[in-house]
């Protein structure tokens, strides 16, 4: 694909402007510069707030079905632009083109899930709430929180921005967009699809930049009525600590070390795929990775001989082509603090079972083997730490109650696979596991209509399904004396 030598990465009470800050865009299957963004700043996030607590009063007044057709006309929008956006994802992200593909098509069946929810608020609104003496009466109000700001990452673009947007905009809440400076090219052209969806100016508002120079100001501004993020654990802190200053609601979707826990009378070829799946799929970079696999003792040798054969074979390519089953990290320095985790597995006394280097035929691009230890220590950061890359570790367990004691014994709690043939193992053991979401005998399936996010420190709060709409709603209860 070409682009333009530069782009206006601000979108401001309706209209695209250039910004101050000049944000290099790199493909990163070839290396090649893709274009500049011209982000912005302070500033532009001022502007951008302003525009938004301006549009807030009329916006707020608007009924259900009236944000609902609107949400539609951006599904059906992204739609229409299906091809191209699968394009600057794959261009922009370095991912294949048929995720790209499942990337759009969540795109548009969240914004679709969160268009009907939003007609529906209205025959909801003002609901009597039963009271134990007949002297009052009572009605609930579930109204939108305000003017929020959205940090998005770049592992999954525009698709966690819908996890955001369409439920914001369905409360009635108006939007400071902040997408990832790495990617911003999928982000810039879902923008362009919603100025044309009839939105009314400064109810959605995009501002490029770094974390520095717009997440940090976003975070604090008082004006802000809630910030969502979804990112790394260590930013995540600094977002919730800029947030305290001013009291404001905080959602956070952080990070994972996950677990695919393989019983013992699993299938076997089942249990390699699902283990591929949930480890290299986006080349690794996903906060669900199940990048830790629980194997049952008596299945390990030959688990280890087909998944050693199975992760070879994984063609690594450009994600245009046809082939292709893995694509190239997201840029040079997640490549490299990839490569550095894989370094200090092998110093920590792991054994590589294979993988671990880039493709030899590919001597351009940040693409890396599917990667795969074992006698991983428990105490390394193999096994502990969130990689973010194609690396996955494997242990085996003697015990049902040891496998759930290893995959609950993390900081984080995002989620979790089983494979099993025993229906009773398997609910028994995804009730045991410490994880918002788990699969059982599936691929890591995600649907709009159940939530998202995970316990201990992998979130707070809840995306998707009723419980992301009501994270952008307060709740009001008017009493009356009668």
């Amino acid at each position: 694909m070409s682009f333009p030598t530069t782009l206006d990465g601000l979108y401001i009470n309706g209209q695209w402007s250039a910004g101050r800050e000049h944000l290099r865009v790199i493909n990163p299957s070839t290396e090649a510069l893709l274009t500049t963004v011209n982000g912005g700043d302070e500033h532009a996030v001022d502007q951008a707030v302003a525009a938004a607590s301006e549009a807030f009063k009329s916006w707020s007044l608007t009924s259900g079905a009236e944000r609902g057709a609107i949400l539609r006309n951006i599904a059906n929008g992204v739609r229409n632009g299906r091809e191209h956006l699968m394009k600057l994802q794959s261009s922009n992200n370095g991912k294949p083109q048929f995720e790209a593909a499942i990337d759009v098509d969540d795109v548009i069946a969240t914004f679709e899930y969160y268009a009907e929810l939003a007609e529906g608020l209205d025959a909801k609104q003002d609901s009597n709430v039963p009271l134990p003496s007949d002297d009052f009466s009572a009605r609930l109000r579930r109204e939108p929180c305000g003017v929020v700001g959205l940090i998005v990452p770049w592992n999954f673009p525009m698709v966690t921005t819908a996890w955001k947007l369409a439920p914001a905009l369905a409360a009635g809440c108006c939007v400071v967009l902040k997408p990832s400076e790495v990617t911003p090219l999928p982000e810039l052209e879902l923008a362009a699809i919603i100025a044309e969806s009839g939105l009314p100016n400064g109810v959605f508002n995009l501002v490029c930049g770094t974390g520095l120079a717009v997440g940090a100001p976003l975070a604090a501004d008082p004006r802000i009525g809630k910030i969502s993020f979804t990112g790394s654990n260590a930013v995540g802190v600094q977002v919730m600590q800029r947030a305290a200053e001013t009291v404001k609601g905080v959602s956070l979707e952080l990070g994972g070390k996950s677990s695919l826990l393989v019983l013992a009378d699993a299938d076997l070829d089942l249990a390699v795929e699902l283990a591929c799946g949930g480890a290299f799929f986006n080349a690794g970079q996903m906060c669900s990775a199940t990048s830790r696999v629980l194997v049952a003792d008596e299945l390990e040798e030959e688990f280890l001989r087909r998944l050693h054969k199975r992760a070879q074979a994984i063609r690594v390519a450009d994600p245009f082509d046809a082939e292709v089953e893995m694509g190239a990290l997201v840029n040079q320095a997640q490549y490299q603090r990839v490569l550095g985790h894989i370094d200090r597995g092998l110093s920590a006394g792991a054994r590589l079972l294979c993988g671990g280097n880039r493709p030899a035929d590919l001597p351009r691009g940040y693409f890396l083997q599917p990667t795969v230890f074992t006698d991983v220590p428990l105490d390394s950061a193999l096994w502990c730490e969130e990689i973010f890359g194609p690396v996955l570790c494997v242990r085996s367990f003697t015990t049902e109650a040891q496998a759930i004691a290893l995959a609950n014994d993390t900081p984080f709690g995002l989620v979790a696979s089983v494979v099993t043939s025993d229906a009773a193992a398997a609910d028994r053991v995804a009730n045991a596991l410490q994880a918002g979401m788990v699969w059982i005998n599936a691929p890591q399936v995600i649907f709009p209509q159940a939530a998202w996010g995970g316990y201990k420190q992998s979130s707070i709060g809840r995306e998707l399904g009723p419980w992301g709409l009501a994270a952008f709603q307060e709740i009001k209860h008017v009493i009356r004396a009668v």
